[in-house]
């Protein structure tokens, strides 16, 4: 039997001998491994912990090639080191701003695209949604325009939606029945998975990036359904005086401690439930807090959150998981 055959759900080599071990199948026969096929038929998850460092070395190899690089980003929970690639990844890239359907429709999807084209670090900027099959024909067609051989890298974070966008692109462009498998968790995909979507393009999966000061981390499976927006966000405005504060269900609050008359403006999933308190109320205050000065039309990204808009300038404290991080912007809205 040959050994030399892979997953066609997250890429690693499947073996019949260790059942524990990555790659564990009850037949070298079947195109899954056990994990991935549980995953696909009983939305079954079990965790696989690799190294950002393994990962690190995939796209590493991937700034060996000429090929065109896809970096998909989830539009609400844009990563602070974006740039960064560049450092592995020379190659032509386009930048692919996913879940555009969870942003609210009257959000402008050039000024998106204005915000991300500083210093041109990436040869093209795109908005879609894999999930509403927003713009993937232009994605494809800008594919045609860049990419310099049939081959061209998937590469991002954990849960910015590649695998999605893949079977997208199978789905719309391919006669093959062939699916990726997807979980909404980290490391779904293990290793490099070449999928081939017709004569002039093959697409190859790269394993999401797992960032570390994610909330998704260090919640339940049930907490993360609440985090992640199944459709477009309501988000929701307070206007805060000093002393003034909002709790954002039980994963944090923002305390007002100095400043003018400000509003604060929260995108994240409907599901949340957020309120406003007096600052007086000790909920969450035994979490760890952070201070930052906001400047004029800032935001401040809670990681795996989303992000709350500010207008004003002022002090705000926040009260959040110390794993977690958080970071200010200028305003993306």
């Amino acid at each position: 039997m040959n050994s030399e055959k892979y997953c066609l759900g997250c890429g690693v080599k499947l073996q019949d001998e260790n059942v524990l071990g990555e790659g564990y199948t009850t037949s070298l026969e079947k195109d899954y491994c056990q994990r991935c096929f549980r995953i696909k038929n009983y939305g079954e998850y079990q965790v696989v912990t690799k190294s950002n460092d393994e990962y690190l070395d995939i796209l590493k190899s991937v700034g060996e090639t000429k090929d065109l690089v896809l970096y998909i980003a989830d539009l609400l929970n844009i990563e602070e080191d974006i740039n960064k690639i560049r450092d592995i990844i020379p190659n032509k890239m386009i930048l692919v701003l996913n879940k555009r359907d969870v942003l609210p429709k009257s959000v402008n999807d050039d000024k998106l695209i204005e915000y991300f084209k500083d210093n041109n670090i990436f040869d093209k900027v795109i908005v879609i949604s894999s999930e509403k099959n927003y713009n993937i024909d232009y994605l494809l067609k800008q594919i045609k325009l860049y990419q310099t051989t049939n081959n061209v890298y998937v590469v991002g974070h954990t849960n910015a939606g590649k695998s999605t966008l893949i079977n997208k692109l199978l789905k719309n462009y391919s006669t093959s029945d062939r699916e990726l498998t997807i979980s909404p968790l980290p490391s779904t995909t293990l290793n490099t998975v070449e999928i081939e979507i017709n004569e002039y393009l093959t697409l190859i999966d790269t394993p999401g990036l797992v960032d570390s000061g994610s909330i998704v981390n260090y919640i339940s499976d049930d907490e993360f359904k609440r985090i992640s927006p199944k459709k477009e966000i309501k988000p929701k405005t307070f206007q805060l005086r000093k002393g003034q504060s909002v709790i954002v269900d039980n994963f944090f609050r923002i305390d007002y401690v100095e400043g003018e008359k400000n509003s604060f403006t929260f995108y994240m999933s409907n599901d949340l439930k957020i309120r406003r308190i007096s600052s007086k109320h000790d909920d969450l205050k035994d979490l760890q807090k952070r201070t930052y000065e906001m400047g004029y039309d800032e935001d401040i990204c809670i990681n795996g959150l989303g992000f709350v808009k500010g207008v004003n300038k002022g002090t705000v404290d926040i009260y959040l998981d110390s794993k977690v991080s958080t970071y200010k912007r200028s305003n993306l809205i």
